[in-house]
């Protein structure tokens, strides 16, 4: 008897053959996998501002973007300001879910697992007296982040919670905010 074996292809949009060929390529040239990421930000008006990014260095030479993107941001208006876009500390929560999210969706196409949903929910505590300067003892930043996945797969439970640890280990973003990060401010 004859058994048929029928395998199912995964489409989660993740080119992983090219993943992994750029990677098996940065591993012969290490000094390729330096990049320089930018942004440009200008200021609007208030508390408005419109960052632009359209070019980064890396596999050794300056890179452009297929497009310019426009990031606005500015503050509600409980914070006397006009709401012209997320604030600055949504746009950390966004980066860190999109770069999370997109973990998930390569780990899962090379582990030949299906996607149907993945939604990330995020929620950061800050308490304003830092920056406002009421309290020079409370920090500026967040006093935690709460990251919380509903995924929908073609996997069991213990498969989709390997995907989450292993985007939360490769991500850059999860990286930047857990880990000290140098940072100068200059005036030119």
């Amino acid at each position: 008897m004859n058994a048929i074996i029928e395998t199912t292809r995964v489409d989660n949009g993740v080119n992983v053959e090219a993943l992994l060929g750029a990677r098996e390529a940065l591993t012969n040239m290490p000094e390729a996998a330096r990049f320089n990421w930018r942004a440009t930000c200008e200021w609007v008006k208030g508390t408005h501002a419109r960052s632009t990014i359209k070019s980064f260095f890396g596999l050794g030479e300056e890179q452009m973007h297929n497009q310019s993107h426009m990031i606005e941001t500015d503050h509600p208006e409980l914070f006397a300001s006009e709401d012209h876009g997320a604030t600055p500390v949504e746009i950390v929560l966004a980066g860190l879910a999109g770069c999370l999210t997109a973990g998930i969706a390569a780990v899962a196409q090379n582990r030949n697992i299906q996607l149907h949903k993945v939604t990330a929910t995020l929620e950061a505590g800050m308490d304003l007296q830092g920056i406002l300067g009421i309290d020079d003892e409370v920090r500026n930043g967040f006093d935690g982040v709460k990251v919380t996945f509903d995924i929908d797969a073609d996997a069991t439970r213990e498969e989709i919670e390997a995907l989450v640890a292993q985007s939360q280990k490769r991500s850059a973003v999860f990286d930047i905010l857990t880990n000290p990060t140098d940072v100068s401010v200059v005036v030119s």
